[in-house]
């Protein structure tokens, strides 16, 4: 949960507000408590819609209709507020964490508590349809999980069913990955929708992943309306049965909400379903409630930024609430020590007295991608001394480093601890595409300017202000330079193209991308196959590939997959040229692969310190750490270099900016929507590459990448990309 701000309410409804729980398009969602002392989650609905008669009697209508919903699995509308100023209606505020969140922590749920949570979804969603409203926006993220059983949230988006739609034409509403096919294609939901979406939802819980995959949205979309679902994992053929039945193309094709019931195996204990989760769930449930609590009584609304802040109790208040919809966050003394690893309070870090400009690392410093994260954290490092030994420089920059450990869950405490600092400024990261993806809202309704050059898909979430930037061609751009050099010769006339969906959506983007791209770019044709996740046997597939006349092969996966394909093709002495997704360099790839990975290349968004123009940074880089520089460094470097020449430029020219641009702080600092709006302008030339941003997307421009194969055991820097010449 984040503070109130300043033009925010202090009441709405006989509630006193105690913080935001979230934003959306229509309205602000508040944490409130009634002079009773009951917590509930309000929605005040935006005052330019507020001032619209029409949809003043549409939301009316809602309301009443919501207040109709009965059922212990949907959370209870406790009050509305049709008439007044700025239309609200509140909802119990439930402590237990979200779905989405449960899943992303611990993975998959076990089939039982799957079938459970069925159960009860469709008891709700039956409860709602018979109120006369469609959900329309069933996702992981609007289920929360209490000891008792999940309870669905969200009626925001929620609609009479005869009702006129209050979105613009052909907008798609809801989730993309959990919506149907006909919302999908733009047409008005109705009840079979929200059975598709549950099907989604129960899928996702038993797999950890939506069935439709993820990445573009067009692509997503596009998978929903034309493939079959990935249930690969749902192992139980009771539960998978029913997950089929739920996402059957045509709406006709689906069981009512009302009729799932008969569709499930298995019974409760009356009405409860104590136990019915794994222990560890059931902890993570209890810590948030015993978090929710330990909330003190209030006696005056806290309002971030106002002069007569009371601190101590009042602010810990505020960090007791995570974010995410009506979910309390129990923060362990174990996680509170793992977010302020790599806080340090010397040598260029954020610490001491007096205010500094800070620029934050969002990085996984101790998990999978430990090794990336702190060749990412020492470039900053890098540039912020550069920037710091400067004669002329205007103010002393800092560094904040903190660890996310690869988990999503904390990549989203991560942005809200940054998101809270006044003093930093913009974030250099997340490493990953996955915590990239869960720390996005944070940062956006922050308007913190974010930079990451190592999470690679193809399209994050939509976001409503302009504050991240990826700093890195997307796993689609990196296929243009894969093409170019596989196909831009004489030998090869047809690419073999194996997706291994081990690697997950990095390599289904990357697959799927360079088997488009390659009738566009270049005369060849190609070949695609595509193995699920677990494949231990390649040898079938990789005969295919080469018995379809396959002249070059391009692998997209993992390092595990990648050896066990090297191997193949060295035993088959196959002498065209192999190349494999960039995910693949490692340790591990030429460890398995042993002699077999010899003259295998790499397409990769990172450069070397071997390259011409890395000369000079990998000289500072080894006076300073003692060691090369790794990988992912010297975009790291880039990009922090890039912000501190903006924010220098801004404190050189503090007007600079917009009319609506937010004036700067008492001590001179820009404000955070000035420096995104000089980042998004932006032009620089970099280590790695040239840098300028695309306006629509904020995505770095052009394909720039960097070519390396594997000789004599190691790999070895070829230099930049190819390009076509014409």
């Amino acid at each position: 949960m984040d503070p109130l701000r300043l033009t925010d309410p202090a009441r709405i409804g006989g509630h006193r507000l105690l913080g935001r729980l979230g934003a959306g398009g229509m309205g602000v969602v508040y944490l409130g408590r009634t002079a009773a002392g009951a917590l509930a989650a309000i929605k005040v609905i935006l005052p330019e819609y507020a001032g619209d008669e029409d949809f003043r009697t549409r939301f009316r209508r809602e309301a009443e209709a919501a207040r109709r919903v009965d059922s212990p699995w949907a959370a209870s509308v406790t009050g509305v507020g049709t008439e007044d100023e700025q239309p609200w209606f509140a909802t119990e505020f439930v402590p237990g964490p979200a779905l989405s969140d449960v899943v992303a922590r611990r993975g998959p749920l076990p089939a039982d508590s799957v079938m459970t949570l069925g159960r009860l979804l469709a008891r709700a969603l039956a409860s709602v349809h018979a109120a006369g409203l469609v959900h329309r926006d069933v996702k992981p993220g609007n289920v929360l999980l209490t000891a008792g059983g999940p309870r669905l949230i969200d009626f925001g988006i929620a609609r009479a069913a005869d009702a006129t739609a209050l979105t613009a034409a052909g907008l798609v509403v809801g989730t993309p990955g959990f919506l149907s096919p006909e919302q999908a294609c733009g047409n008005t939901a109705r009840a079979a929708g929200d059975v598709f979406s549950l099907g989604c939802l129960l899928a996702y819980a038993a797999t950890g992943r939506p069935p439709f995959g993820g990445g573009a949205v067009d692509a997503v979309l596009y998978r929903t309306v034309h493939a079959a679902p990935d249930l690969e994992g749902v192992d139980d053929t009771t539960l998978r049965a029913l997950i089929e039945r739920c996402l059957a193309k045509d709406p006709g094709g689906r069981p009512a909400a009302a009729d799932l019931d008969s569709l499930i195996s298995g019974d409760l204990a009356g009405e409860a379903a104590t136990g019915w989760l794994p222990e560890d769930v059931a902890r993570m449930i209890a810590d948030r409630s015993a978090a929710l609590l330990a909330l003190p009584d209030i006696d005056a609304t806290v309002v971030e930024g106002a002069q007569a802040r009371r601190s101590g109790l009042g602010r810990r208040r505020f960090l007791l609430l995570g974010a995410g919809g009506a979910v309390a966050l129990g923060a362990s003394a174990f996680a509170a020590v793992a977010l302020t690893r790599g806080e340090s309070g010397s040598g260029g870090d954020a610490g001491g007295a007096g205010h500094r400009w800070v620029i934050g690392v969002h990085a996984d410093l101790s998990g999978p991608r430990g090794a990336v994260g702190r060749a990412q954290e020492r470039g900053v490092r890098l540039a912020v001394d550069r920037f710091n030994s400067r004669d002329d420089h205007p103010f002393e920059l800092a560094v904040k480093a903190l660890d996310d450990q690869g988990d999503p869950g904390r990549s989203v405490q991560v942005a809200e601890r940054f998101a809270r600092d006044p003093e930093v400024l913009a974030v250099i990261g997340p490493t990953s595409d996955a915590a990239a993806d869960a720390a996005l809202s944070a940062y956006d309704e922050a308007v913190l300017p974010v930079l990451t050059v190592s999470a690679l898909q193809m399209a994050f979430p939509p976001r409503a202000n302009g504050s991240f930037f990826q700093a890195a061609p997307s796993y689609a751009k990196l296929s243009v330079p894969i093409v170019n050099r596989l196909l831009l010769r004489p030998d090869v006339e047809r690419l073999g193209i194996l997706i291994d969906r081990a690697g997950g959506q990095a390599a289904y983007q990357s697959g799927y991308t360079t088997n488009l791209l390659t009738p566009d770019l270049t005369t060849g044709t190609t070949h695609p196959r595509v193995v699920p996740a677990g494949t231990s046997v390649f040898d079938p597939v990789v005969t295919d590939l080469l018995a379809h006349d396959s002249d070059a092969l391009f692998y997209a996966g993992d390092a595990t997959g990648a050896a066990r394909v090297a191997r193949i093709l060295a035993d088959l002495s196959f002498a065209g040229p192999c190349m494999a997704q960039h995910t693949v360099m490692g340790p591990e790839f030429l460890e398995r692969a042993g002699a077999a990975a010899e003259g295998w290349e790499f397409v990769a968004p990172f450069t070397d310190a071997a390259a011409p123009a890395a000369a000079t940074f990998a000289a500072a880089h080894r006076k300073r750490f003692g060691a090369e520089p790794d990988a992912w460094s010297a975009e790291a470097y880039d990009a922090a270099e890039l912000v501190a020449r903006e924010l220098a430029g801004l404190a050189a020219a503090p007007t600079r900016g917009t009319a609506k641009t937010a004036a700067p702080s008492g001590d001179g600092r820009p404000a955070r929507s000035t420096v995104a709006e000089a980042v998004a302008v932006s032009r620089y030339k970099g280590v790695s590459r040239d840098y300028a941003f695309d306006e629509e997307r904020q995505q770095v421009l052009g394909q720039d990448a960097h070519l390396y194969r594997v000789e004599d055991g190691r790999y070895r820097y070829l230099g930049p990309a190819p390009k076509p010449k014409s």
